[in-house]
């Protein structure tokens, strides 16, 4: 068959969640005399413009079922769009079976990517996960020698163009099916990082016994330079593991690699030989979120609680003067209400009964604090899965070790030792000097936005964060992630629009801004006051565009990366 060869477009099959540019895709295969056939909310959307459309019941003879789990799944769908028509004896079988077939299929997919981004339940995640969008799409782009396959809304204009210029070439029809298995690959993708993800909540093995023994555990912690070193730590069964000093892990970062877990220093243990109170054991993952989360909290002087995910906090406060842990802690859950969702809460002060309340309704993976009041540690165990940990107080001078192929990175600990951490030598480059609540904020969100992975803005108000950017590729990304965050997490009462946090806030960069145009993200937003490093040879510009808009500036000199 030649590559030019068009197919007409007679008949398309139309079923879309997000239905943008729905209604113009109707005009342009109406105008073209295409027979559009639909399901539910995508044929009401295009009746409800003026077109005409047959639904798929009426073709299938069966209603849509189980809540819409089964609408496409039929003979007279399926068989209409794999009919290989170069085939005569298909081509004979359809007509047998009174199978009209389709020239186009334009599907895409329920948004689960999106449902877990923004901290869906498990019954909404797993409602989210499409069956026959991904069906139909894959089985259009087979059979692309016959059928055209659209799953990019920016698609829409070039498929109503070819049915009015006679159907797409099979290169074309190739090129749309090569898209299409793409992108039932990245969803695939999706749904298998986040179903792995779930095997965390599941005991899937017994912790092994304790112990200690220095040599071994020190290989263990990176200490040794090369892979084969450590390699025979995890060949070791577990009777020999635990004689050796090292506690046998589920699995490690996921469940397809083994892990172990050691104490380096019997005299100080740390998080690795954290007293364990109540709740399942911890995993690796626990132990990385874990480990930044004490660090988060003990980087602050008053009473702090951190909430991390992923190794990225998502709440984080201190409590006033006049406040308790409980009320940290309550700003800090409010910083990301649905990210705190199986995150890991650390504390720097004793956990009290009122703020053991507060967690105990939220799904919390770990919890850690130097020591829990009696009342509120029983709270705390009447949650079986909770792992509670006791921990002293975290050191904020030491040195780090991260190994890499070949070796080992070694560097001393960022524990705000810099010059430019002390507030009384930070530089006013725009803007009014900052009042006394408002220098404090600026304080709180310098001291905290080390915890985020870079690129890192952390917006804060009232000594909590209220919106954080992180780990994002460039800066510009991050300013605009803070905002969204800000403006869209905040709690508020059902129906109503969440609140602005980011207008009044004050923000926070880890590095400085290679141009204005992020400082301008923040301005636009209504931030009051930036405190970040200076340093880029367009700090001018960005001195400029806070003098402009009245933003207080600081310069603080130091950067503080964490990658």
């Amino acid at each position: 068959m030649s590559t030019t060869t068009r197919r007409p477009i007679r008949r398309a099959l139309v079923s879309v969640f997000d239905k943008t540019g729905l209604v113009d895709l109707a005009r342009d295969l109406s105008a073209a005399d295409v027979e559009i056939v639909s399901t539910g909310s995508t044929a009401a959307t295009i009746r409800e413009a003026g077109f005409a459309v047959v639904d798929v019941a009426e073709v299938t003879g069966s209603p849509e079922m189980l809540d819409g789990r089964v609408k496409t799944l039929h003979p007279r769908i399926h068989g209409g769009i794999l009919a290989d028509r170069r085939l005569e004896d298909h081509r004979s079988q359809l007509e047998d079976q009174g199978i009209t077939p389709f020239d186009l299929v334009v599907v895409n997919l329920y948004p689960f990517e999106d449902t877990v981004a923004a901290g869906g339940s498990f019954d909404e995640i797993i409602e989210k996960i499409d069956i026959g969008g991904p069906s139909m799409v894959r089985g259009a782009a087979k059979n692309f020698a016959s059928v055209a396959v659209v799953v990019d809304p920016e698609d829409y204009a070039r498929a109503g163009s070819a049915a009015k210029q006679g159907g797409f070439s099979l290169a074309e029809r190739q090129e749309l099916a090569t898209i299409a298995f793409g992108r039932t690959s990245e969803y695939d993708t999706a749904i298998s990082d986040w179903m792995l993800g779930q095997l965390e909540d599941l005991d899937l093995e017994d912790e092994q016994a304790d112990g200690a023994d220095r040599a071994p555990a020190a290989a263990a912690a990176g200490e040794s330079g090369t892979d084969g070193d450590s390699a025979f730590l995890l060949d070791m069964d577990d009777q020999e593991a635990a004689e050796a000093g090292l506690r046998t892990l589920r699995y490690g970062e996921n469940p397809h690699q083994r892990a172990r877990v050691a104490v380096i220093d019997d005299e100080n243990p740390g998080l690795a030989g954290a007293e364990q109170l109540g709740g399942k054991a911890m995993s690796f993952n626990n132990y990385v979120d874990a480990d930044a989360a004490t660090r988060a909290a003990s980087d602050h002087d008053q009473p702090c609680v951190v909430v991390m995910k992923h190794n990225n906090p998502c709440g984080i406060a201190v409590a006033t003067a006049d406040e308790d842990i409980a009320s940290a802690h309550a700003r800090a859950h409010g910083t990301d209400p649905l990210s705190a969702y199986g995150g890991v809460i650390a504390s720097n002060r004793p956990v009290t009964l009122a703020m053991a309340q507060q967690v105990k309704p939220v799904f919390t993976e770990v919890i850690l604090a130097p020591a829990y009041e009696d009342e509120a540690l029983e709270l705390l165990r009447t949650k079986k899965n909770l792992r509670i940990l006791r921990i002293d107080e975290r050191p904020r001078t030491g040195v780090e070790i991260r190994q890499i192929w070949g070796g080992s990175l070694i560097q001393e600990t960022d524990s705000y030792q810099a010059e430019g951490d002390d507030p009384t030598t930070w530089t006013l480059a725009a803007g009014d000097a900052a009042d006394e609540r408002t220098l404090a904020d600026l304080v709180f969100a310098w001291r905290s936005v080390r915890a985020v992975k870079s690129n890192a803005i952390l917006l804060a108000k009232d000594l909590a964060a209220v919106g954080i950017g992180m780990g994002q590729v460039n800066r510009l990304d991050s300013c605009r992630l803070a905002v969204q965050r800000a403006n869209t997490l905040g709690e508020h009462a059902e129906g109503e629009q969440a609140p602005e946090r980011a207008r009044g806030a004050v923000a926070a960069s880890d590095a400085f801004f290679p141009f204005a145009d992020g400082a301008q993200i923040l301005i636009d937003a209504g931030v009051s006051a930036i405190v970040q490093p200076g340093g880029s040879i367009r700090d001018e510009e960005v001195v400029e565009a806070c003098r402009a808009a009245g933003v207080t500036l600081y310069l603080t000199g130091t950067r503080h990366f964490a990658h």
